[in-house]
């Protein structure tokens, strides 16, 4: 009993958010189900029980992953909410999936993206979590829209569902062109292509 005690009670043997990190990037890389604990742990450089001791599951540590894709000084909660205008948040998410997409020091696309596609139905409950956090960050922008509307910096008969769906769209194809390949100015090209089709 008295081990058992001390066992719990033992710290941590790497640092949680080192570890984080690595697993971001795997899963980034490879997406949520063809990541599998042995590809974890070998890039941590840890036993299993340890990623459970540290992060509950394999889904424990993917969604802290997430939250840690989400997070920084800039996301998409504070582009929306302190962009002066819906034009200018649908601008700046763009120009920001662009940038983020093509980074030199992670892999091609969005994270969210690119599990959610390779989700099969066992996975579904992880699937329906990255389409709520899309659904979150539509409806904000859908918000932002409105509020222009009533602002009168777009037409009365703006359809502000599918602008901002429209948008989400965009940045969702753009998250697969990079990962065929395309350039970070190719990205910034289509999200242009994209504004002029804004009201």
């Amino acid at each position: 009993m008295h081990e058992t005690i001390k066992k719990k009670g033992r710290p941590l043997s790497f640092d949680r958010q080192e570890a984080l990190q690595k697993a971001m990037l795997l899963f980034w890389q490879h997406g949520y189900e063809a990541t599998s604990l042995n590809d974890i742990t070998a890039a941590l450089g840890v036993k299993p029980s340890s990623v459970y001791s540290a992060f509950g599951d394999k889904k424990g540590l993917f969604l802290d992953a997430i939250g840690l894709y989400l997070s920084g000084p800039v996301t998409s909660d504070s582009i929306i909410d302190e962009a002066p205008s819906a034009r200018a948040a649908a601008c700046e998410l763009l120009r920001v999936a662009a940038i983020g997409f093509t980074g030199k020091d992670t892999p091609p696309g969005c994270l969210l993206a690119s599990s959610a596609i390779s989700c099969s139905d066992s996975a579904n409950d992880v699937r329906l979590e990255l389409a709520a956090i899309r659904r979150a960050i539509e409806a904000r922008l859908r918000a932002k829209i409105l509020t222009s509307i009533e602002q009168q910096a777009l037409p009365d008969d703006t359809d502000a569902d599918s602008l901002a769906a429209m948008i989400m769209a965009v940045i969702q194809g753009m998250s697969t062109l990079a990962r065929d390949g395309a350039t970070q100015d190719r990205l910034l090209a289509v999200g242009h292509a994209a504004m002029r089709a804004w009201p």
